[in-house]
């Protein structure tokens, strides 16, 4: 297997500068056949004789149609690569890429480079392009940053699409700060029943991911669409909320599994209004542990005034 590396973001986030102190870096560049696949071509050019260990070709790729598993393995085999590292376009679809990698490529870091100055301007403009760049990076590095840097915004602008990636602040003087940004959220968090209003189910959905600890016990009541699925047994459904991430033609839901005892009279694709206790749970919808709700009572209820959940 030949390994991937893949850096996301836009033209002058700095995924050049990013790259070359990665292959500068000894204790990662060691001398292994490196296949340097550019997407992009922006102002700032490698300086190749800075590489540590060596042994870096740089492949250059004009035109989306040109990755092809036979275009990418001809060259692979032509250098005899042992890795691969891609510097992607920010304009391309990641899942362009992905499809088109060969059967024997593996995908072992996707990393997102952002400009922080530059990056609510694209997520207002290119909102599409953006979260394209965030669903899938396992580290997301928000660079030029400063004291006026609204890491809030950062924070759940990644967050809204993937709850999993580390961020990371990286500061004008080269000082790096990791994520610790706590939002508080739009409830009361100590009242006896805590009240989701319908705007606010997005904040509460990913932070009770995020903290799970803190919901553990608490009882909550918001409003809910039932779906009735073979993911859960018949004690049970998933309580729902459609979400928009970037476009009308990107919508999705967002659910918790919830016990009742009679989930199986409730009607799919009705809304109800669900007070539950927060348990955590082990099951196959989240694939391993997430937040789990124990209903002390459901009753129907009128869809919201808008049935979609935002986060930014």
């Amino acid at each position: 297997m030949i390994p991937v590396y893949v850096f996301l973001g836009f033209l002058e986030a700095g995924k050049t500068a990013f790259v070359q102190e990665t292959l500068e870096d000894p204790e990662f560049n060691t001398g292994e056949k490196t296949m340097l696949l550019l997407c992009e071509e922006g102002l700032e050019e490698y300086e190749p004789e800075r590489f540590a260990g060596g042994n870096v070709t740089q492949v250059v790729v004009d035109d989306p149609d040109d990755l092809s598993p036979d275009f990418l393995r001809e060259k692979a085999v032509k250098l005899h690569a042992d890795r691969v590292l891609v510097e992607y376009n920010g304009m391309w679809p990641v899942q362009r890429l992905f499809d088109n990698l060969p059967a024997n490529w593996e995908i072992y870091q996707v990393m997102t480079v952002a400009d922080s100055t530059t990056f609510p301007t694209y997520l207002a403009n290119m909102r599409q392009q953006t979260v394209d760049k965030l669903q899938t990076p396992d580290v997301v590095i928000f660079n030029r940053c400063d004291k006026n840097t609204d890491k809030t915004l950062l924070h759940r602008s990644v967050r809204m699409v993937n709850r999993r990636a580390q961020i990371l602040f990286e500061y004008k003087d080269g000082s790096i700060e990791p994520d610790d940004t706590k939002d508080p959220p739009p409830y009361d968090m100590t009242a006896p029943v805590i009240e989701i209003g319908d705007e606010d189910f997005g904040v509460f959905y990913l932070d009770v991911f995020d903290r799970a600890l803190e919901y553990e016990g608490k009882t909550i009541r918001f409003k809910a669409y039932v779906c009735q699925t073979d993911q859960v047994d018949k004690t049970a459904f998933i309580a729902r909320r459609f979400c928009m991430t970037c476009c009308a033609e990107d919508i999705t839901f967002l659910g918790l599994g919830c016990s009742w005892k009679d989930a199986a009279k409730l009607g799919h694709r009705t809304w109800v209004t669900v007070t539950a206790r927060i348990e955590t749970r082990r099951h196959p919808i989240y694939e391993g542990e997430g937040p789990w709700l124990v209903a002390t009572d459901i009753t129907p209820a009128q869809p919201p005034k808008d049935e979609l959940v935002y986060f930014v």
